[in-house]
């Protein structure tokens, strides 16, 4: 075992990383130096995806700048990587946005807030979260018809709160670091509609949203594909009998859910039994214990759209007992072209699971990978991300409040996944780092707003050409 550094040497080699890149230039964005055009690089991410859903997806990012910005972690990804970096590499969230952070249920049962979106986790640059998250308080402001004064302080309170929190963790025991929640998130006025949607967003919320019973009740087995002939069991694929009680099936909703039978619905069900082998056991004997009733692919997201995403709707212990899983098709991080040696080169699901266990205070326990056909695919319990912020409630008092959120939940995703000293040593005390990014945030706010223009234009211009 290497023996750690003292905690004033990591500090020190925080600052030192000042003369690597400093701080006050955080706040230089200029257009001139991109070497790809937005629409270019949005094209070749769309390469492999589910041809016919790329105009829906081009549909969800033109409805406004904030949209846009979601869609398009690999415009701001190359334009992150055309400016010096701090060299202080941290695991990132790698699309820090408002709306990736939202509640859930945690292994306890009990409600838990944090970042849960992690697509495009990578180890990198800490300041490429940082930048992002602030980017995002000031478009998601303007989208809800904040004032730009209030968008701006939306963006310094994140960017003050995540230093603040940063400081106060390289202070802290490790321990107390990892255990570390935020206790203050029921006093937030914008939470509390967060916690009502958690609340209401159960599994049986998701039975009844998602399904209806099936066509010929008292023929179950013609209706479920978990019940072909050709179904292999396995030590964590129990066979599938016939329930008690009405069967129920994935409802057809044009175009996010769509129902799949046959050998495809089978390729996915088998699909389970790769991704039990990546649980723990005592995890992987709870899954034993539900069998699949039925399979849909279903559409998610904005950035998502394209990739293949499916849903199993699995019963317990009887028909009040259902378990959604969701498998979705996990690409290559969009930051990985400019960080060399850093990308990682396994499994790509694999790496979203382990970027999201490092940063989350506490992470489904159903959390996991898989293959189907020679691509990736994380899975994971279906939330359906009804619990997170409207960003309509992005007003004034809400939207200052909910920034100051953000930079606590940031700063402690990169604590525990990185070192707080070592950013504190670089970030310091002062509000230079704060305000450099701020401008940098506003500059980059207005060019992503000149690139949506950009980008409904040339959609509305001509019919999208992307091959799946």
């Amino acid at each position: 075992m290497t023996r750690a550094l003292t905690r004033q040497q990591r500090f020190a080699l925080g600052q030192q990383q000042r003369k690597h890149m400093r701080r006050a230039d955080h706040a230089v964005w200029t257009a001139k130096h991109r070497t790809k055009s937005p629409l270019k690089l949005l094209q070749v991410a769309a390469r492999g995806r589910v041809s016919s859903l790329i105009a829906l997806k081009n549909q969800r990012m033109s409805v406004s700048p904030f949209g846009y910005f979601r869609g398009s972690v690999p415009v701001m990804a190359c334009d992150l990587s055309l400016s010096p970096s701090t060299g202080i590499h941290n695991q990132l969230c790698g699309d820090a946005h408002v709306s990736n952070l939202g509640a859930f249920d945690g292994p306890e049962g009990r409600l838990l807030f944090d970042i849960n979106d992690f697509d495009e986790t990578i180890v990198g640059p800490f300041e490429w979260d940082v930048k992002r998250m602030a980017t995002s308080l000031i478009l998601a402001g303007r989208e809800a018809g904040a004032k730009n004064t209030h968008c701006q302080e939306a963006a310094a309170i994140f960017l003050e709160g995540y230093r603040r929190s940063i400081l106060r963790f390289s202070r802290m025991p490790v321990l107390e670091v990892a255990r570390y929640q935020v206790h203050r998130l029921h006093d937030v006025n914008t939470m509390s509609e967060i916690f009502s949607m958690a609340q209401r967003a159960t599994p049986i919320h998701n039975l009844l949203a998602l399904t209806q019973p099936a066509e010929h009740s008292g023929q179950p087995g013609k209706h479920s594909a978990s019940r072909s002939k050709k179904a292999r069991t396995t030590p964590h694929q129990p066979p599938v009998s016939k329930p008690s009680g009405p069967s129920r099936i994935f409802k057809t909703i044009d175009p996010v859910l769509t129902r799949i039978t046959g050998a495809p619905a089978q390729r996915i069900i088998s699909s389970l039994t790769a991704y039990a082998d990546s649980l723990l056991p005592e995890r992987r004997h709870f899954l034993a214990q539900y069998r699949p009733i039925d399979v849909a692919f279903k559409v998610v997201g904005t950035g998502s759209v394209g990739l293949r995403d499916y849903v199993i709707y699995m019963q317990g212990n009887g028909s009040g007992d259902p378990l959604f899983l969701q498998i979705k098709e996990e690409a290559v991080s969009a930051y990985a072209p400019y960080l060399g040696n850093a990308a990682p080169q396994h499994h790509q699901g694999r790496r979203v699971v382990e970027g999201e266990r490092a940063m989350q205070l506490q992470s489904d326990p159903f959390l996991g990978w898989t293959n189907i056909q020679g691509r990736d695919f994380l899975v994971r319990q279906l939330n359906d991300h009804k619990a997170s912020i409207d960003i309509t409630q992005l007003k004034a008092a809400g939207l200052l409040e909910y920034a100051g959120v953000c930079g606590e939940m940031l700063a402690r995703g990169h604590a525990r996944a990185g070192d707080s000293v070592m950013l504190a040593g670089y970030i310091g005390n002062s509000p230079r780092f704060d305000e450099a990014i701020a401008k940098f945030a506003e500059a980059y706010a207005d060019q992503t707003e000149t690139d949506w223009k950009h980008f409904t234009k040339s959609i509305h211009s001509k019919p999208n050409k992307s091959k799946s």
